[in-house]
């Protein structure tokens, strides 16, 4: 046994949890083809057919060709030309998802929704003991194909890094299992993208010191690193070794919700901050909704090249509005910031949001039409 698998070991020992984590197959899409038999087969992308709309999510038939969640809808009608648009369906959406917590209810208290259609699961101690953990993520996908005819993927592991990590392995309706004994080369064989928090510009300045893989963290001390990234670098060693102490927090709720872009060279022409801004307002909406959450505030975050950071907020004066008006406010916030240095990152975020249980939903830019699916191009 190797010294990562020593690793390994010794931290599963410490802490001797068991996690799976659920990911439903491209949900929104796979709920709309499940109840219009019509849509199956075909790409689908769920959001708005107009210029200026965005896709939230895409059917795996449209993923083929290259199609993907927070894409403009522009971009996705050059990439397939029949992709058909769907207008979302929220409701319909909440009340799938409150089936899926009912299923996992089932098998343990201890599980964390974090969106309408991902959830971690605690089941280091589950209702019934005679389960282990790989036993009960195929109960709960056969479950969830038998009683609600859609398909999920699940990761099972010691920690939530791992288990979110092999749901994503085996997409669609995939099942995989990482030991501690397996976490090291499972880990070292991955991108540094792979990692949860490492942004494009955080791999570049990766590839750019030659490290690429998991690989090269795990061979690198902490201080190197740490001289690298600040204390990011220490963070992404330490995930590169398999150690994430999370808890499961069955009662989280999520207060806020955020996106942010770090530029390869600093910015010193306001201007040129505007594109980025509504790509950050498409983002922002884009994960918004695919989470369930809208925000009563608005926040916009810069920061200098000398580091130094400046904010600036506004409330919305409903929690719904439509993306040109939150464009129009982040404009608004922007205008209002005053550029003092040349500007490194540039972060907007909802605060102090809620459920869309408790609130209006956001509201896309959706084209007028007669009929909730649009095809691309007619």
């Amino acid at each position: 046994m190797n010294e990562g698998h020593i690793e390994a070991r010794s931290h599963i020992e410490a802490c001797p949890r068991r996690i799976i984590h659920i990911d439903m197959d491209a949900f929104y899409a796979a709920v709309e083809q499940r109840d219009r038999p019509e849509l199956r087969g075909r790409p689908v992308a769920i959001g708005s057919a107009s210029d200026r709309g965005v896709v939230l999510t895409a059917s795996y038939e449209a993923r083929c060709f290259g199609v993907r969640s927070a894409m403009p809808s522009h971009r996705a009608r050059r990439l397939c030309p029949d992709l058909l648009f769907v207008r979302p369906r929220f409701e319909a959406y909440k009340a799938v998802s409150r089936q899926l917590h009912v299923i996992f209810g089932r098998y343990t208290k201890q599980f964390e929704p974090l969106s309408l259609d991902e959830a971690y699961l605690d089941v280091s101690a589950p209702e019934d003991p005679m389960l282990t953990a790989t036993d009960i993520a195929r109960s709960i996908k056969a479950t969830i194909r038998g009683e609600l005819h859609l398909t999920a993927s699940a990761g099972v592991s010691y920690n939530k890094l791992l288990a979110k990590l092999g749901s994503a392995a085996r997409k669609p309706d995939g099942l995989t299992v990482i030991r501690p004994e397996q976490a090291w080369a499972f880990l070292a064989a991955l991108p540094v993208e792979a990692l949860h928090g490492v942004g494009p510009v955080t791999a570049r300045r990766l590839h750019a010191a030659g490290l690429h893989h998991g690989a090269d963290l795990q061979a690198q001390d902490e201080a190197r690193l740490t001289a690298l990234l600040g204390r990011a670098g220490a963070h992404y060693g330490r995930l590169a070794r398999g150690r994430d102490d999370r808890p499961v927090q069955s009662e989280r709720r999520r207060l806020s919700l955020s996106v942010e872009t770090t530029f390869d060279r600093d910015v010193d022409d306001r201007d040129a901050l505007l594109e980025p801004l509504r790509q950050l307002v498409r983002e922002l909406g884009a994960r918004s909704l695919r989470a369930g959450f809208v925000g009563r505030g608005l926040t916009l975050k810069i920061k200098y090249a000398d580091f130094r950071i400046t904010t600036r907020s506004c409330m919305l004066p409903a929690p719904s509005e439509p993306m040109d008006a939150l464009h129009r406010r982040a404009c608004g916030l922007l205008d209002r910031s005053p550029l003092e240095a040349p500007v490194r990152l540039l972060g907007l975020g909802f605060v102090r949001a809620r459920s869309h249980d408790d609130a209006a939903q956001m509201t896309l830019p959706l084209a007028p039409a007669p009929s909730s699916v649009f095809t691309a191009g007619r």
